[in-house]
C-alpha cells in the first residue's frame, strides 16, 4: 500500500500542535549542535544524526503511554529527546563525560533510562530487534497492558535474526511494535537495490502479522499508524509492523561524505517535505501560532541546546574506577 500523505486539514489541537514543532525542533537544533561538537572534536567515535527523521519518533511517544518501551539502534539521540531523557545528560554521554547517562562509558551508541523505559541504542545491526521482543514477553508475562516499540531500519531488515524474532512475536502473541524506520539507504545503498520486496512491512505476511506503509515525513499520519498499532497491541492481537517511510539529511554518520545520491535531492525533500516545516505551515495557516511565537520557541529550544553542550564540557571525564562498575548491572 501507498505511504499515508499528509492532509492540510487536520484534528489535532493547537496545544498538539505545538508539542509536536517543539519536541521536533529540539531534536533537530540537539543534532545539529551534536554535529558541531563532533567537529570540534569533543564527540569521538561513530556519531548518527537523526536530522529529517524527527516526525517518527515523536509521533510514536505521541501514542504511546507511561510504561511502555522503547529500544532502538545506533541513531538514538532522537528516541532518547522525545521520551522525556535529560538533554545534559545525553549531550554529556555523547562527550564521554561523567554526567552522561552511561556516565561517560557508552558515547553515543549506548545509552539507557531505566526511569523512561529506554534501554538503548545498540551498535550491532538489527541485534536489539530480538531483545525489543524480549521486552514485550516480560509486559505479556506480566499482564501489565504494556507495549515495546521496537525501532530498526530498512538495512536491518535484511538481517535474518529479524524475521526470526517475527516468528517468536507471531507465535507467542507478543505486544511489539516493529518500527522500520525506513530512511531509503541504509548504511549507503539505496533500497531500491538493496531489498527485493518494494514494501518491506509486508514480510511480517508470512509470519501473519499485520502492518502498514506510514508517510514518515508527517507526525500526525506516524501519529494515527501509532495509535492503530497500539491499539492492536494492548488487545491481545500480537505484533504489528510500522513501517515508517522517513528521510535522513546528514549521511549515515559523521564520517560519510553521502556521495551516493545527489544534494539536488536532499535539498527538495527538505524543501518540499521537512517534517517541521510542514507542522510549522499548520501553526500558522491555523492561526494557532505567530511568526514571533515561533521565533521565541525555537529561541528558547537554542537555549536549552547550548545550555547542554555547556554542561558536557564542563563535566569532568570519568575517574579509572569507573571502569569496575556497571559491569553486570
Amino acid at each position: 500500500m501507498a505511504a499515508r500523505k499528509t492532509t492540510k486539514q487536520t484534528n489535532a489541537s493547537a496545544e498538539e500542535l505545538k508539542a509536536y514543532y517543539k519536541d521536533m525542533l529540539l531534536i533537530r537544533r540537539f543534532e545539529e549542535k551534536a554535529g558541531q561538537l563532533y567537529g570540534m572534536g569533543l564527540i569521538g567515535g561513530f556519531c548518527h544524526l537523526y536530522i529529517g527523521q524527527e516526525a517518527v519518533v515523536v509521533g510514536l511517544e505521541a501514542a504511546a503511554e507511561e510504561g511502555d518501551k522503547r529500544i532502538t539502534s545506533y541513531r538514538d539521540h532522537g528516541h532518547m529527546l522525545a521520551c522525556g531523557m535529560d538533554p545534559n545528560g545525553v549531550m554529556a554521554e555523547l562527550t564521554g563525560r561523567e554526567g552522561g547517562y552511561s556516565k561517560g562509558k557508552g558515547g553515543s551508541m549506548h545509552m539507557f533510562s531505566k526511569e523512561k523505559h529506554f534501554y538503548g541504542g545498540h551498535g550491532i545491526v538489527a541485534a536489539q530487534v530480538p531483545l525489543g521482543a524480549g521486552l514485550a514477553f516480560a509486559d505479556k508475562y506480566k499482564d501489565n497492558g504494556r507495549v515495546s516499540f521496537t525501532y530498526f531500519g530498512d538495512g536491518a531488515a535484511n538481517q535474518g535474526q529479524v524475521y526470526e524474532t517475527f516468528n517468536m512475536a507471531a507465535l507467542w502473541g507478543l505486544p511489539c511494535i516493529f518500527v522500520i524506520e525506513n530512511n531509503q539507504y541504509a548504511m549507503g545503498t539505496s533500497q531500491q537495490r538493496s531489498t527485493s520486496s518494494a514494501e518491506i512491512y509486508e514480510r511480517g505476511l508470512a509470519f501473519g502479522i499485520k502492518g502498514e506503509a506510514v508517510d514518515g515525513m508527517d507526525v500526525l499520519a506516524v501519529k494515527a499508524a501509532g495509535e492503530t498499532a497500539v491499539a492492536h497491541c494492548r488487545a491481545g492481537k500480537g505484533p504489528y509492523i510500522l513501517e515508517i517511510k522517513t528521510y535522513r539529511y546528514r549521511g549515515h554518520s559523521m564520517s560519510d561524505p553521502a556521495k551516493y545520491r545527489t544534494r539536488e535531492e536532499v535539498q527538495k525533500m527538505r524543501d518540499e517535505r521537512d517534517p517541521i516545516e510542514q507542522v510549522r505551515e499548520l501553526l500558522l495557516t491555523g492561526k494557532h501560532a505567530t511568526e514571533d511565537d515561533l521565533k521565541a520557541i525555537d529561541k528558547d529550544i537554542k537555549a536549552v541546546v547550548n545550555a547542554s553542550a555547556e554542561f558536557a564540557k564542563n563535566s569532568p571525564e570519568p575517574a579509572l574506577e569507573e571502569l569496575w562498575t556497571d559491569i553486570y548491572a
